[in-house]
């Protein structure tokens, strides 16, 4: 038995995006990231999911996205609701954007089936972070269904933006929180 993933397992936690500092993969880092994703289970192999990554010249446009989804959401934000939103853009060394890739040309395969696929690859993704030494982090937020979003994306009609990935390096992680016994999870019939 490899203990190894037993320690990268117990040893994975999430940082908040604003947490996460350069250094950030390098090009053939992210490419592991992305072959590590390619593992994850894909029943009818309709590859349900994509990740579109957004490079530090494209933040503005991503920070733009944020403060225009706010306000169609908080039509009474202030200046400083808005320039936190837009500063969120700016997060992570390296930001991905996880889609779900929804083709209903793709077979009879269910939505539901597509969306653990793909968080399969997304865990995929951050345990071989972990093992490559990385600190990551995933957040979500009404900004991912607003209609500038889609459009930055270039989002096709049967895709949605599911979760925002960070990647970088972090301050020393903090204390393990407390996991579940696999008792208070699992029953036999």
């Amino acid at each position: 038995m490899n203990d190894g993933i037993w320690e990268l397992l117990a040893g994975r936690r999430n940082v908040g995006l604003r947490r996460l500092d350069a250094p950030g993969p390098d090009d053939e880092s992210l490419h592991r990231l992305l072959a590590a994703a390619a593992q994850a289970p894909d029943h009818g192999q309709v590859h349900p999911w994509r990740f579109i990554r957004i490079p530090a010249h494209r933040r503005p446009d991503l920070g733009e996205v944020f403060v225009e989804a706010l306000a169609q959401r908080e039509p009474g934000s202030d200046e400083a609701d808005r320039a936190a939103a837009y500063r969120k853009a700016f997060h992570a060394p390296c930001l991905l954007v996880a889609v779900c890739v929804d083709d209903p040309d793709a077979g009879a395969i269910a939505t539901e089936e597509k969306l653990v696929s793909l968080g399969c690859a997304i865990q995929n993704m951050l345990l071989a972070a972990q093992a490559l030494g990385f600190a990551s982090g995933l957040a979500s937020g009404g900004a991912l269904d607003s209609p500038a979003m889609r459009r930055l994306l270039r989002l096709d009609a049967h895709e949605r933006a599911i979760c925002f990935i960070g990647f970088g390096s972090a301050a020393p992680a903090k204390a393990p929180r407390q996991r579940p016994a696999p008792e208070s999870f699992f029953s036999t019939l």
